[in-house]
């Protein structure tokens, strides 16, 4: 029966409905990334209303943050089991509610459970299986295509930060949320346009489990004397054992740890400046005006560094180089931090804005490049859903830590400075581990330039899984 259903496996087409895909994961991005930008707004709205002090009202933004970067993993798990398809759907639908539910808000803990979590949770269930999906999609332009489909970020809280403003005039910050609760359905169309796609990489990871689990069935046949009750369920358990190992065994790849470690730093270092350069503007004497504006500026210039790295490193001079662009990226982001506190003036946090804008936008469009060339196209989806996860703690501890800076030394130096730090430590780190395995590669005269060797490696260390292990099966 299973065979019956089996579908034949294609090669990611590079295009057709890969735009529409793209089209699709560009829209999740406005409607999560930009949304949770654009929830900064209404801090001030928040602060008056309820009458409570910075701290407090800060801990709204960073639940949304950190649960929709926390619940990564199961927006992964939803999409893998049932189909991305769905999961962006139910995503949107509790998105939507939360956002509908916030509009009715009586106390900032009342905001924590529906704009912070249940918000958060509906943005994790679009955000990682939008990104998975495209990257199925699309092998040779992949990185002009999440170039595109990640812009949205920038975009999005280009046109919407304005918007709602508009809306919080006119309408209240109640009913702005209101509004961006129906602008946020909008993500079940999203979900709508992602046409599931069976690729041959996943059809032979498939036929491996599928000689494992048929290896150990023949195995438990000649058990006769085995009750029959006992079996089924030890086959079932056995199964689901091997098909977990299977679907996250990239944890133990060194590569996919060190890729991991350096996301921390990355997280950490990449979220003060978006909290803190407005405050930093108008404490150097800045105005309102020109302080906002210099967010627009990232949000443009973002947008700008999305789509031409993007398609830079697509090229095939730069294509082999990807790693090495992405490194520099996040180190030259780091290092536009280490001289905010020299910039003391609306002209010169201008350049700062462009540089910033672009290099992080640069990295953010190769971060599902970088993972798919570590664990491969066929785990993409339960790798992202790790790596965003390990974004959770930083985003929501390094606000806090920046602020306790600002207040300890009285000025923003400290804070951008280990924000600065921390990129260029993700940036170093990977860098030193790439040229000691280069080193070694060059002593034993081999030389990998792909993850799929490795992933072949473990798949046929698992394919033996029960022919090894379970030759002499004990009853308990």
């Amino acid at each position: 029966m299973a065979q019956s259903k089996k579908e034949l496996g294609v090669a990611p087409p590079d295009g057709g409905w890969g735009w529409m895909i793209v089209a699709g994961c560009f829209l999740v991005t406005v409607c999560t990334r930009a949304v949770t930008r654009c929830i900064s707004i209404f801090f001030v709205e928040f602060q008056l209303h309820f009458a409570r002090d910075y701290s407090g009202t800060a801990w709204i933004h960073s639940l949304v943050d950190c649960t929709t970067m926390l619940c990564a993993p199961l927006g992964s798990l939803i999409g893998n089991r049932l189909s991305c398809r769905i999961a962006i759907i139910l995503g949107g639908f509790l998105a939507s509610t939360g956002l509908v539910l916030s509009s009715f808000a009586t106390s900032l803990e009342y905001l924590y459970l529906t704009l912070g979590v249940l918000t958060g949770i509906g943005f994790a269930l679009c955000y990682t299986p939008a990104i998975a999906m495209v990257g199925k999609y699309f092998c040779e332009r992949k990185a002009l295509a999440y170039g595109i489909a990640m812009s949205g970020s920038g975009i999005g809280t280009f046109v919407l930060a304005p918007a709602v403003q508009l809306l919080i005039e006119h309408y209240s910050w109640r009913g702005a949320l209101l509004v961006l609760g129906g602008f946020v359905s909008n993500l079940c169309v999203c979900g709508a346009l992602m046409r599931p796609i069976t690729l041959k990489e996943e059809q032979l990871s498939s036929a491996l489990s599928v000689d494992a689990e048929h290896s150990y069935k023949t195995k438990q046949k000649d058990l006769s004397s085995t009750p029959a009750q006992f079996l089924s369920k030890d086959h079932g358990h056995r199964c689901f054992c091997f098909q977990s190992v299977q679907e996250y065994h990239f944890l133990l790849m060194p590569d996919f740890m060190v890729l991991a470690v350096s996301f921390l730093f990355l997280a950490y270092g990449c979220s003060v400046p978006f909290v803190y350069l407005v405050p930093y503007a108008l404490n150097v004497g800045v105005s309102h005006q020109q302080a906002a504006f210099l967010m627009s500026i990232l949000g443009v210039i973002e947008i700008v560094g999305n789509i031409t790295f993007g398609w830079l490193t697509d090229r095939r001079c730069l294509k082999k180089y990807r790693n090495i662009c992405y490194l520099l990226a996040v180190g030259l982001e780091g290092l536009c931090c280490l001289f905010i506190p020299i910039l003391k003036s609306f002209p010169l946090l201008v350049p700062f804005a462009v540089l910033y804008g672009y290099f992080d936008g640069a990295y953010v469009a190769l971060i599902p490049v970088v993972t798919s060339d570590v664990v491969g196209t066929t785990y993409l989806s339960s790798a992202l859903g790790v790596v965003y996860f390990l974004h959770a703690i930083p985003y929501l501890v390094s606000p806090p830590i920046a602020g306790w800076l600002v207040d300890r030394t009285g000025t923003y130096t400290a804070a951008f400075l280990l924000s600065g730090l921390s990129l260029i430590s993700s940036s170093l780190l990977l860098s030193a581990v790439a040229g000691i395995k280069r080193c070694r590669r060059r002593q034993s005269g081999t030389y990998t330039t792909s993850a799929e060797p490795k992933l072949q490696d473990w798949k046929n260390k698992q394919t033996n899984y029960y022919s090894a292990s379970d030759q002499e099966p004990k009853l308990l």
